[in-house]
């Protein structure tokens, strides 16, 4: 019962987090879109029926039934056609149609007396500050959570104390788990290094973090190296020389590089047989962007081969294969992963809850990228058109050209609704995927 509640109380969380980062975003849009005098009518987090409303001033605040995201709605989001200063019937067909009437509601959001008071008046900087406002925002929360995570709990980080020695060799690629009778012993075993030993230098190198050992050892195949370890407060020297083995390829961050089967790309190198041991280190402040960095560069390569991720995501779900850790994950998955983490009642209360605040933070990182893609109805969308609007007008200028007017936005209404067709689909993918195919935590 406990394990129940426990998983309950990590969706929860995770669903309130959630909930609590789709406000802030709005914030991040409202707060400069007051300050820069549009008229706001709505600030909304979610969709459909209203099921709690006040108002304040001109604005309306509510929550909606379906926490899928949330919105605000200001005046003159979209100028009218090029040559009209009011709205007009269109029957040309669905699309322009369609168009028009987004004109339509775009110009009765505007009330009398208020005509200054429109979004698409705005200079371009000022429409790209509201814009990316609510990106931002979640940037900053990010940033927020990842600094209470790493200069707070701290991270588990390879120390240079040895957690295991295996008494063979075994490649990368190979299936086995056991040495079998007869296998030739790992070099370290063979050197009598223990679990439990320090590494205090190789051959006259002080050794100061786990990289260094595995540079060393891994470039030195064949070579005869003293190892100065530090034993129970003892130190003693051995010579170990490490054996030509097929290793794993790891990334900038030290974790495996992985092929298109999902198997381990190998190289040969030197190998020794040590593993580290893996300690909580709390990391300096000035850790937290680089950090943050290395996530959006992450996130950024999962949009750019969204197409494929997602392609991988189907195969898993319909299919035999296992769901990669690493792709997308749609909110139902969030919440399952939320869950089996508080659940589990082997690992440590601070592990968890530093786990849920990682969750949480990478997620908000995720949201400050995938909104800044140049598509409508994303932010970035919204900021890409109105760069193109001041390239114009720049030009125009520079020319002495008549001013070109605002960009007609409601033009590219039908790619609003293809994109919005696609990350339906997408959504629903992941959903399905999510319920029947989860993520499976190591």
């Amino acid at each position: 019962m406990e394990t129940v509640l426990l998983y309950i109380l990590g969706f929860v969380v995770v669903l309130v987090g959630i909930l609590v980062s789709v406000a802030l975003h709005e914030v991040g849009h409202l707060v400069p879109a007051k300050l820069f005098n549009v008229r706001v009518g709505q600030y909304m987090v979610g969709f459909g029926k209203t099921l709690w409303s006040t108002r304040r001033g001109e604005t309306e605040y509510g929550i909606k039934l379906l926490p899928l995201g949330g919105y605000i709605s200001m005046a003159g989001m979209y100028p009218p056609a090029k040559g009209e200063t009011e709205s007009r019937d269109s029957s040309t067909g669905f699309l322009e149609t369609l168009m028009q009437d987004a004109r339509d509601q775009s110009a009765e959001s505007i009330e009398p007396g208020h005509e200054d008071r429109v979004f698409y008046k705005l200079p371009v900087w000022k429409r790209i500050i509201i814009m990316f406002g609510g990106p931002f925002m979640n940037l900053v929360i990010g940033v927020v959570l990842f600094a209470v995570v790493l200069s707070g709990f701290g991270v588990y980080q390879a120390s240079t104390t040895i957690e295991n020695v295996p008494q063979c060799v075994i490649p990368v690629s190979s299936d086995k788990q056991k040495c079998d009778e007869g296998a030739a012993p790992s070099p370290a075993a063979e050197a009598g290094i223990l679990p439990g030993d320090r590494i205090v230098s190789i051959d006259g190198v002080d050794i100061t973090e786990w990289d260094q050992i595995t540079s060393l050892i891994r470039k030195s195949p064949g070579e005869n190296l003293d190892i100065v370890l530090d034993r129970a407060g003892s130190t003693i020297t051995v010579q170990a020389t490490p054996l030509v083995n097929e290793v794993s390829v790891l990334d900038e961050l030290g974790a495996p590089v992985l092929d298109d089967n999902k198997k381990p790309v190998t190289q040969k190198a030197g190998y020794l047989g040590i593993s580290p041991t893996a300690t909580r280190q709390v990391q300096p402040l000035s850790e937290v962007l680089p950090f943050v960095g290395n996530v959006i560069s992450r996130v950024t390569q999962v949009i750019i081969n969204l197409p494929k991720r997602l392609v991988d995501v189907a195969n898993a779900a319909f299919g035999s294969e296992e769901r990669d850790p690493n792709g997308p994950v749609g909110v139902v998955g969030v919440g399952r992963i939320a869950g089996e983490v508080t659940s589990n009642t082997e690992t440590p209360v601070q592990d968890r809850v530093s786990t849920l605040l990682g969750l949480l933070a990478g997620l908000n990182v995720s949201l400050f990228v995938f909104n800044l893609v140049p598509l409508l109805p994303l932010d970035g969308g919204h900021i890409a058109g109105a760069l193109w609007e001041g390239i114009r007008r720049f030009f125009a200028k520079l020319f002495k050209r008549p001013d070109p007017g605002p960009i007609d936005i409601a033009k590219f209404l039908p790619l609003t609704l293809a994109v919005v067709f696609l990350l339906g689909g997408m959504s629903l993918l992941l959903l399905y995927a999510d319920i029947f195919k989860p993520i499976t935590l190591p």
